[in-house]
């Protein structure tokens, strides 16, 4: 039996979040579990960081659980993650809200910072820019996501002041002037800017291709 762990450190939709991935998994008879257990989590199939709220508060929370280490070594072991909103913005080198920076997990360069649009937070359903043969939107390249967020990754760079570089399996979304990654699709991690468990068949069609892959 296919098994996913939707990690508990305090943050996220998580009660959505378990209810989309049974939805999406029905067909192939996958268990999710809600669990902050360290040994849960490394070992599931497949494990769901979900995030909601402020950068700095989701990395605390995340920590407590030793959700860094979790993720860490589910990726050295080529484990499948997938990181949703805020837990797809801790994935990355660090964020800055209200004047506070803060270090995030690393797995990806980049800063997560205040959009640049006229009216934020960035809210409702918007069309994506995935690249070419990506799973994770097969049989989805005209669909529209929901988006509920005021910060983001606008620039993919080595380094603060380093040459911007941008890997396969980035997608990026339009919003009010400004640009910013909506999706990264990376070997066995996977996040999503928007919300996969409030878009709909859309969102189910994309959990369902990330189960394909466990």
């Amino acid at each position: 039996m296919t098994t996913v762990a939707v990690l508990d450190y305090g943050s996220g939709n998580l009660r959505s979040a378990v209810r989309a991935v049974e939805r999406a998994g029905e067909s192939r008879g996958v268990e999710v579990v809600l669990t902050a257990d360290a040994a849960t989590a490394m070992s599931a199939d497949g494990l769901l960081v979900p995030g909601v709220g402020a950068f700095e508060a989701c990395m605390q929370g995340l920590r407590a659980v030793d959700g860094e280490r979790i993720i860490e070594r589910r990726l050295i072991a080529g484990r499948p993650v997938l990181g949703i909103c805020v837990g797809m913005q801790i994935l990355f080198a660090e964020g800055i809200e209200h004047g506070v920076r803060s270090t995030g997990c690393g797995e990806w360069p980049g800063t997560v910072e205040h959009l640049q649009a006229p009216i934020v937070p960035h809210m409702g359903w918007n069309t994506v820019q995935s690249p070419a043969q990506s799973r994770m939107f097969e049989g989805l390249e005209d669909e529209r996501f929901y988006f509920v967020h005021s910060y983001g990754v606008r620039d993919w760079k080595l380094e603060p002041e380093g040459t911007a570089f941008v890997p396969p399996g980035v997608t990026w979304t339009s919003y009010g002037g400004d640009r910013f990654v909506s999706a990264v699709e990376h070997g066995p991690l996977w996040a999503t800017q928007f919300h996969p468990e409030k878009s709909g068949d859309a969102g189910r069609r994309l959990l369902e291709n990330w189960i394909a892959t466990l």
